[in-house]
């Protein structure tokens, strides 16, 4: 396609999204599903107007995956309750790291020993499948600074903190396949990778979110009046995070979730918001000290409520593009029972069974748990590590099948998880409004 031809078609596939979120809200099914029925339409399945290689254009797919993730995943961290307690974030702490690593343990198994794999594509798969997406997740996640169920946090959350613990086997898994030709080295693996990866993640993103905020507050609530441009300071704060991590050696992914549940955390301290019922600290700054003891009985805009709109625009536009781009990448062809048996695995047996050893002892109800047992959305960041690991050496032979699984196994995610959420999540709610 030419240029022209991509503005047409992005205009257009753009126009009728927003023309039809009423439409799309009330369908029994998720936008997702109708992006990727979009996507096989245009490909080569039937009028093969889009060809979307995935080993050819995998350093293109691996920097527009990249950027999704991120501004899904900041997204989130706004988002997030306020204050941090290790007790209301022990739930999802356990997701994302003794549920991940069971989850990816399970996978390297199934691979190896049903698939016949070398044990380190096997975990190399697993780092792959086994965290859950911040992109294509929005039915079951926090919908607003406000929302404060606790299986949509926990999920949310889990999304947020899970890459930062996935990465380490993705590595692991291209050391055992000989990737460099370096071979791996445990030891390392385990203080660099594991330890220091993600404690310089956290402290980086903590360092710049808190950072950002204290800055904005001084502008704007000091004698100077400063403007500040929300949605500028929130992309440049993304970026600097992710740069200063990846400079340090750290997970870049769980460096800017952090960074946007400090940035948040703080502005909210900083204000004086009060606490609900449930200990929280109010959303709307309009009720907070600062807003009541002016004389203008306003608070300063915060930069996470300024910048959540536009980075909530940028994550519809990437699921869009992104999901239509998938089901391009897919022909027919590569559809074939290891690919559809990985799938099954991980969503009927890995992902359940992970969930309740990983909550067990947590206080969490059956409910939740079973809820979050079956919502473990696979997508967009799946995509970013299949790309990622045919950027770093990744054999031919190994890199077509897991291409296959990781693809068969987001569509097969986007139209179950998708047909399933929002009767799921009706009934889940209104079983919690009785309560």
């Amino acid at each position: 396609m030419t240029v022209t031809q991509w503005f047409v078609l992005i205009g257009c596939l753009m126009l009728a999204r927003g023309l039809a979120n009423t439409v799309i809200s009330r369908s029994p099914f998720t936008s997702p599903i109708v992006y990727l029925g979009i996507g096989l339409l245009l490909g080569p399945n039937l009028l093969d107007l889009l060809d979307l290689h995935t080993f050819r254009h995998s350093a293109l797919l691996e920097v527009l995956t990249e950027v999704a993730v991120l501004v899904s995943l900041f997204s989130a961290g706004i988002k997030m309750p306020v204050p941090f307690t290790f007790a209301r974030w022990n739930a999802p702490m356990r997701l994302a790291y003794v549920s991940m690593t069971i989850t990816v343990l399970m996978i390297a198994a199934f691979a190896h020993w049903v698939l016949g794999m070398p044990v380190g594509a096997g975990i190399l798969l697993g780092g792959m499948l086994a965290p859950t997406d911040p992109v294509l997740a929005t039915d079951v996640q926090v919908r607003s600074p406000g929302d404060n169920d606790p299986l949509r946090f926990t999920l949310t959350c889990e999304a947020g903190l899970n890459d930062g613990s996935a990465f380490p086997f993705v590595m692991l898994g291209l050391g055992l396949l000989g990737f460099d030709a370096v071979p791996v080295d445990y030891l390392h693996w385990i203080w660099h990778d594991l330890l220091w990866a993600t404690a310089a993640a956290i402290a980086i993103g903590v360092l710049t979110g808190a950072g950002l905020a204290q800055l904005g507050w001084r502008l704007r609530a000091g004698g100077l009046q400063h403007e500040v441009l929300d949605d500028l300071a929130g992309l440049g704060l993304i970026a600097v995070t992710y740069g200063l991590a990846d400079l340090a050696g750290a997970w870049g992914f769980l460096a800017v979730f952090v960074s946007g549940v400090a940035l948040r955390q703080t502005e909210l301290l900083l204000a004086g918001a009060p606490k609900d019922r449930e200990g929280l600290l109010e959303p709307d700054t309009a009720k907070s000290a600062v807003a009541l003891s002016g004389d203008t009985h306003e608070a300063p805009q915060t930069v996470s409520d300024g910048t959540l709109v536009f980075k909530e625009h940028l994550e519809r536009l990437s699921e869009l593009l992104l999901v239509i781009l998938l089901g391009t990448m897919l022909p027919f062809r590569s559809w074939h029972w290891q690919a559809v048996w990985v799938a099954l695995f991980l969503f009927f047996i890995a992902r359940p069974v992970s969930v309740y050893l990983g909550l067990a002892g947590s206080g969490t109800g059956m409910r939740t748990r079973a809820m979050a047992a079956w919502f473990g959305v696979r997508g967009i960041g799946s995509i970013y590590y299949l790309m990622y690991a045919l950027q770093h050496g990744l054999a031919r032979g190994i890199a077509v099948e897991l291409a296959r699984i990781t693809l068969v196994t987001i569509v097969l995610s986007i139209v179950i998880h998708g047909l399933s959420v929002k009767p799921l999540m009706t009934w889940f709610d209104s079983r919690r409004r009785r309560r």
